[in-house]
Parts: C-alpha cells; sequence; structure tokens
C-alpha cells in the first residue's frame, strides 16, 4: 500500500511542480536583458480583410514574434544559457527559444512587408502603421492597416506574336486560369498562370521554352478601382517563332559503381528500340531498366514524360543518382537525344536490429538480422532474408525478468518483391499513372511459446499484386494467401472438456492440438497513406478484407473429400478455415497551423467463421486485441476485453491466469475510437524537436459467434462495455523517425459492474484499498491505473 501511495506521488508530485515553475518563471526573462532593451509580450495586426489576416502574421519577423502563451521554449532557453544574471553570448546551448527582444529596425521591415503583402493582392493604396508601447521592458507591437478598395481586374489582353503558341494557350487556359475579367487582382494569379502556360508549352513539345518569355503589364490608372492586365509570351529573339521538338535517340549509361562515371567510356554499339543501352556495371539487365524509360524515340518532347522517367528509376531503388540530360544532333534537327545517367547505390546490406518492449507491465527483447539484395536477379528485383527471436516477461512478481519469460518467439522470412506486376498469361504494360507496380512473392516460418500453455507454428506463403491507382490511392491483391497452422496445448486442464471450454477463447487454443490449414484472398485499399508524416488537413482510409476457405469448399463438395471425426471437411487430411475478415481505419487530420494539429479516428474489424470453421472460430492469429501503444492507451496490450471479461472471475486458477496471460483477452469484432491532440512543445531539445499530445481513447472487443453474454456483442450493453482512457504523451522528432513515449490514465475500465467501472474515482481517492483488493483476487495479475508506453513512430 506504501508503495502504491509512494507511486502515485512519484507521478504527480514532477508534473505539479514543473507547472509551477512553468508559471512563476515564464515571464522572468526580462531580468536577463539589459535596461535599454524589452521583450516583446504582444503582437497585434488590426484592420486587415480577415481572409489575409493569417498570412499577413507570417510578414511579421520571427525575431521580433512572441513565444508561446506558456512560455516553456523560452524557459528552456534561459535554464541553459544564462550566467551571472545575462543571456549567454557564446557556449550557446541548441535547447528552447531565446526570447523576442525588441527591434525597431524589424518593426519597420514588417511594417513595410505587410504593405507590400496586401498590394500584391490588389489593395494598391494601402497603407501601414506600427506602434510601440512598452512598460517594465514588455513591449506591444501594433500594427494598423488602411487598405484601401481592393482592385478588379477590368479586362484582360494577350500579345501574343507566335499564333501556334497563342492557339495552344487559348485552347487550354479554361482548364487552369485564374487571371479573368471581374475577379479581385492578385499577384498569385499572375505567378500561377505563368507556371501553367511553362508547363503546358513544355508538356507540347516546346524543348527551349522558358519562363522569362511571359511578361505582365498593369494598367491601374483607371477610375473605379479597376486595372487592365495585359499577357505577353515573346518569341526568341531573332526568330520567327518558337520550335516544337521531337524525341530521337535515348542512351541509357549506368555507372560502373557508386563512384560515379568515368572520364571516358565506351557506349554500346547496339541500338534496339531507339535505346541504346550501356552499363559499365555489368549488373542490369536491360528489359527490367529501359521498361521504365518514357521518352520514347520519334514523340514529341514532354516534360510528363521525363518527370516520369525520373520517378520510376528512383522507385527501382537501386539509383541512389538519376540525371536527365538532353544531346542536339549536328544537323539542327528538330530532335533532342535524351541521355538517362544512372550511378548505382549499394547492392547488398545486412541490417542487425534490436528493441526492448517495455510498458508498466511486461518488458522484452528482440533481435533481428535482415540481410537485402536489391538486385537478386540482375532486375532490380528486392531480396530480404529475415531471422528474428524474441523473449516476453512479465514484471512485478517478486522474481527476476529472466525467471518468469512468459513468452517466446521466433521466425525465419523470406520476400521478393519484383517491380511489375507478373501476371500469367498476361504481359502487363507499365502505368504511367500512378506509381510503381510490385509483385511480392513471401513465405515464412513462426514459432511461438507460451510458457506452459501452448505452442504454435505457422508455415506462410503468399503472392501479392501492388500498384497505385494515383499517387494517393494505394491497391494491394493477394490472390494467393496459404497459411497452414499446427502445435501443442501444454495445459492439461485446457485439452479437457472442463469448466474451461466454453470461457472466452479458451476453446480456440484446442484448435492447436489440430492442424489446419488457410487457403483465400486478400484485398488492401488505402487513400492518402503518403500523407500520414505531414501536418496537413486530410481525411486518411484503410480497408482490408481476408476472405478464405470458399474455394476449398467447393472442391472438398466437388471431389467429396473425407470429413474426420469431428466432422471438418478436409483437403489432403487437413481440416481448412473458412471466414471473412473486414477491417477499417478512418482517419480525419486537421491542422491548427504550426505544428499544431486535431486527429479523428475509428477502427473497426471483424472476423466471422462460417461453414467448415462455424464451431471452431477464426484462427488465433486472426482474431482482435485491445490496449497497446496504439491502441486504448491506458491498458497494456492484449489486457482489455472482451466487453465485460473479468479474468479473476472467470479463470479461478492462479496457474491458468498465468498461462493464459495475453491469450483469453481476444475477440471476433473490434471498435475503437481516438481523439488526439498534437503541438510543439520545444523547438529546439538536443538537436531535434520535443512534441506534445493530450488524447481521449474509447473501445473494446467482443466475440460474436462465441463465449459467454459478457464477452458477447449486445448493443444495449453497448455503454457498460466501452473502456475510456486518456493521457498526455511525447514525441521527440528527430526528422527522420520519431520516439514516442504515452502516459495513460484510465478513466472507465468494462471489467467491473455498475459505479465501479469509473475507477478513475479509485484513482483520485481511495485507491490503495481498491488495488490490493484486485491484486488478491486476480493473482499474479497487477491492477495499474497508469500504463507507460515506449514506442517508435506516431501512434496513428
Amino acid at each position: 500500500m506504501k508503495a502504491y501511495h509512494d507511486y502515485k506521488k512519484n507521478v504527480l508530485f514532477p508534473a505539479i511542480l514543473l507547472f509551477i515553475i512553468v508559471f512563476v518563471t515564464a515571464c522572468s526573462s526580462t531580468k536577463y536583458i539589459a535596461d535599454y532593451q524589452s521583450i516583446v509580450k504582444k503582437v497585434e495586426i488590426d484592420s486587415v480583410p480577415k481572409e489575409f489576416e493569417e498570412e499577413a502574421l507570417n510578414y511579421i519577423q520571427k525575431d521580433i514574434r512572441p513565444s508561446s502563451k506558456i512560455g516553456i521554449n523560452v524557459l528552456i532557453y534561459n535554464m541553459f544559457n544564462t550566467k551571472d544574471g545575462k543571456y549567454k553570448t557564446s557556449n550557446i546551448k541548441p535547447l528552447g527559444t531565446p526570447p523576442p527582444i525588441l527591434d525597431s529596425a524589424l518593426v519597420e521591415i514588417s511594417r513595410n512587408q505587410i504593405e507590400k503583402y496586401l498590394m500584391s493582392k490588389g489593395y494598391f493604396n494601402a497603407k501601414v502603421k506600427s506602434g510601440i508601447t512598452v512598460k517594465d521592458k514588455r513591449a506591444a507591437v501594433s500594427f494598423k492597416a488602411n487598405p484601401g478598395t481592393p482592385f478588379s481586374v477590368n479586362k484582360v489582353e494577350y500579345d501574343i506574336p507566335d499564333q501556334k503558341i497563342k492557339e495552344l494557350y487559348l485552347g487550354n487556359k479554361d482548364a487552369f486560369s485564374h487571371l479573368k475579367a471581374g475577379k479581385r487582382y492578385d499577384d498569385d494569379s499572375l505567378a500561377y498562370e505563368r507556371d501553367q502556360i511553362y508547363q503546358v508549352m513544355k508538356q507540347n513539345g516546346y524543348f527551349d521554352f522558358s519562363r522569362p518569355y511571359i511578361k505582365f503589364t498593369v494598367d491601374s490608372n483607371l477610375n473605379n478601382s479597376k486595372a487592365n492586365v495585359k499577357l505577353i509570351i515573346d518569341n526568341p529573339v531573332d526568330k520567327p517563332r518558337h520550335a516544337q521538338y521531337d524525341i530521337g535517340e535515348t542512351n541509357i549509361l549506368i555507372a560502373p559503381n557508386a563512384d560515379g562515371f568515368p572520364d571516358s567510356m565506351e557506349l554500346n554499339k547496339r541500338i534496339y528500340k531507339g535505346v541504346r543501352y550501356t552499363d559499365l556495371s555489368k549488373k542490369f539487365r536491360r528489359n527490367p531498366i529501359s521498361r521504365y524509360n518514357f521518352l520514347q524515340e520519334g514523340e514529341r518532347y514532354d516534360i510528363r514524360n521525363e518527370s516520369l522517367t525520373y520517378d520510376r528509376m528512383y522507385e527501382l531503388s537501386v539509383f541512389k543518382n538519376v540525371k536527365i540530360e538532353y544531346n542536339r544532333p549536328k544537323d539542327s534537327s528538330l530532335v533532342v537525344n535524351p541521355v538517362i545517367q544512372l550511378i548505382p547505390q549499394k547492392i547488398m546490406s545486412n541490417r542487425i536490429e534490436g528493441e526492448i518492449p517495455f510498458n508498466a507491465g511486461t518488458v522484452g527483447f528482440t533481435l533481428s538480422n535482415t540481410y537485402t539484395n536489391n538486385n537478386l536477379f540482375r532486375g532490380t528485383e528486392k531480396f530480404e532474408f529475415q531471422i528474428k527471436g524474441g523473449l516476453q516477461s512479465r514484471l512485478g512478481q517478486g522474481t527476476s525478468v529472466f525467471k518468469d519469460i512468459y513468452q517466446r518467439d521466433f521466425s525465419v522470412s523470406a520476400n521478393l518483391t519484383v517491380p511489375r506486376l507478373m501476371l500469367p498469361f498476361i504481359s502487363a504494360r507499365p502505368s504511367r499513372r500512378g506509381g510503381m507496380p510490385r509483385t511480392i512473392f513471401s513465405s515464412s516460418y513462426v514459432y511461438g511459446l507460451q510458457k506452459n500453455a501452448f505452442t504454435r507454428k505457422v508455415i506462410l506463403t503468399s503472392v501479392a499484386y501492388e500498384f497505385r491507382e494515383s499517387k494517393s490511392k494505394i491497391h494491394t491483391v493477394t490472390p494467393l494467401n496459404f497459411e497452414y497452422r499446427f502445435g501443442n496445448v501444454l495445459l492439461d486442464s485446457l485439452s479437457s472438456n472442463g469448466a474451461f471450454a466454453n470461457n472466452n477463447n479458451i476453446v480456440n487454443l484446442l484448435l492447436l492440438d489440430r492442424k489446419n490449414v488457410t487457403f483465400g484472398v486478400k484485398y488492401t485499399f488505402s487513400l492518402n497513406a503518403e500523407k500520414l508524416l505531414t501536418n496537413s488537413s486530410f481525411l486518411y482510409f484503410r480497408g482490408d478484407l481476408d476472405l478464405a476457405g470458399n474455394l476449398m469448399q467447393g472442391l472438398s463438395r466437388l471431389f467429396k473429400t473425407r470429413v474426420d471425426t469431428a466432422g471438418f471437411r478436409t483437403i489432403f487430411g487437413v481440416q481448412f478455415n473458412q471466414y471473412v475478415r473486414p477491417e477499417f481505419d478512418v482517419r480525419w487530420y486537421k491542422s491548427l497551423g504550426g505544428d499544431r494539429q486535431f486527429v479523428a479516428r475509428i477502427n473497426t474489424g471483424i472476423g466471422y467463421a462460417y461453414g467448415n470453421s462455424k464451431e471452431t472460430g477464426i484462427p488465433f492469429e486472426k482474431m482482435f486485441y485491445a490496449g497497446g501503444s496504439s491502441g486504448v492507451r491506458a491498458w497494456q496490450a492484449r489486457t482489455l476485453g472482451p466487453g465485460n471479461y473479468n479474468r479473476g472471475e472467470s479463470l479461478v486458477s492462479e496457474e491458468i491466469r498465468k498461462a493464459l496471460f495475453g491469450f483469453d483477452q481476444t475477440g471476433e469484432l473490434h471498435i475503437e475510437t481516438n481523439f488526439e491532440y498534437r503541438y510543439k512543445l520545444l523547438n529546439k531539445f538536443f538537436g531535434a524537436k520535443l512534441k506534445g499530445a493530450v488524447f481521449l481513447d474509447a473501445g473494446n472487443i467482443w466475440n460474436v459467434s462465441s463465449g459467454t453474454s459478457e464477452t458477447r456483442f449486445d448493443f444495449k450493453k453497448l455503454g457498460s462495455q466501452i473502456a475510456l482512457g486518456t493521457g498526455t504523451g511525447f514525441r521527440y522528432d528527430v526528422q527522420y523517425f520519431v520516439f514516442r513515449f504515452d502516459i495513460g490514465l484510465k478513466l472507465k475500465d468494462p471489467q467491473f459492474t455498475g459505479s465501479d467501472q469509473w475507477v478513475i474515482s479509485k484513482f483520485l481517492g481511495g485507491g490503495k484499498a481498491f488495488r490490493s483488493a484486485y491484486d488478491a483476487a486476480n493473482t499474479p495479475d497487477r491492477y495499474r491505473f497508469v500504463q507507460y508506453n515506449f514506442g517508435i513512430g506516431m501512434p496513428f
């Protein structure tokens, strides 16, 4: 009990102390500056049109912008960069943010920039005044605008002497132009028009066309706040028109190694289908590389084909540098000859990785060795071979972690990824849309041991096709998915038809005494996955469908295969699984400016067994679980649910509870929702950003076709079966990856009944007695109000 009291005090006291320190010292930076200096505490912009207010704030110089409201960035800076009551001038630590010291020159620059910005938006007569007030070394800076009346476009005129260029522009401008009579004048519209004209010309053979040919003149000396705009597209100097070019012979050159090209080289004398292929490294076959060259001889030059070739060559993942240049024939014909220069990267690598999964209830160790060959058959095929092993031990059992290892895992896997769609009897041409298509062959063997409970062994083999419909839409189709499972039950009391047979999912454990096979198909679709690491606003979606057993059922009935003594149909004497398992993950990301973002997520899935698996259910690996660092974070993984399931009441033996830890709390239905607010804590924290998060998680798992009434899904009981947790977290962002630490606090625990479900009341008062009673009744399980989670990457 004393330990719990100390634990609770250790959790809350540092947080309260930190809040007091921040509150008291956040505004104390003034004591470190000279008497003639002031710190900017407030900046205001007045009378700027509302739609331009946020952008106008960005024109205020960063060095005079106030820091965050609670001043924690400045507080950290002050802690490490002050000495003898003054700010250091040398040996500055990259922690926190220095306070914004008032500088009248920066105020004037800001005023001028805001004024120019308003003019660029059509407020040609805009004037901005600045004001500064200082009190007790604290400054307030204000900018007041008098924008005047915005100018609109009166008419648009064109001065384009090249008739073909003029026709091309006028024929395409309706699809992109923002430059129209009656619209408010905007410099950005002119810049956008210039870029779009450049793209149209470069897409239609005008190889030499450049942006400086495009000019605008603006006449604002009209009445009624209107302006005339003239678009000018000049001809080349001393030439009557612009020239269109076709693609000639293409040279593909591959350097001998990662060091680049030698000073001199001998090119391949053979030209095939307009391509001269020269591989100085002797490591790459011609077709897998030239397949993704979209600069084809005889076609009109199009910059989109150049960009597509760049993208595909990089997506092959074997070249560290891709460069495309053009040569012109000596006869001055209107042809350009592409030269694609490819510098290969290291082909083979070996990576050893280790991690220590740790939270408030368990600790583990995982070690893996991965060998990678990015060009196995000289066709940029990526081959990976991995050996991985891991141990997991429970904490707080009064023994060494090495004496209470409850789980051991070992796996061997091999994957081969081919950068094209390998379809039988079909020759698939490279797509110009989306991304690189891939065929993925996978095979693995997984061994798992749950101490004193069971062993399970799984052999998996699959063939999958991955292709992009567009940059944001990715499809993965797995027409062949084969899984073979076998194992042994080690706990004698579970092998009988005793009291445990109907307890939650214990019946599934009996399947490990039976060999079974899965033969099915899978499909996955994802939307906006490439935006997950951005701070923008978007909707993310991922949907998975796993369907198995229908073909096997049909073949079994057609050929009248054997039915075993338990009544299951078999293929080659082995029972086959039959089920459907859809799962969906929908997230809404909302940018709130800067590093602030709000995320709302709902994740749901269901596994339903039928036909040949109606009595046995879906395989254990296909079951859902709740809790963990990416789920309801106030619970350790596999310790929540299903439904109102209570281990202490359902598993009356300490031996059984210990042996089945992490196994009995799985379900066929999963519903979870998360809300998370993300923000920046420190801009500079040991060379990286330190970000924070607060979250609210809700969800649970349920059974659908098996289990007791407490574990089965019932819409009427949904309110009493939902778990609620909240918490806060820290993300140490080092650009390439994120270290994450989350602290989850249980609010509502569905394993209890009535008002006892609101365990937050126990945490705030009377928690010692509650925990002591629970721990005594549920040994070796321990009740934890607070859950710690470490991870790499964002939770979602």
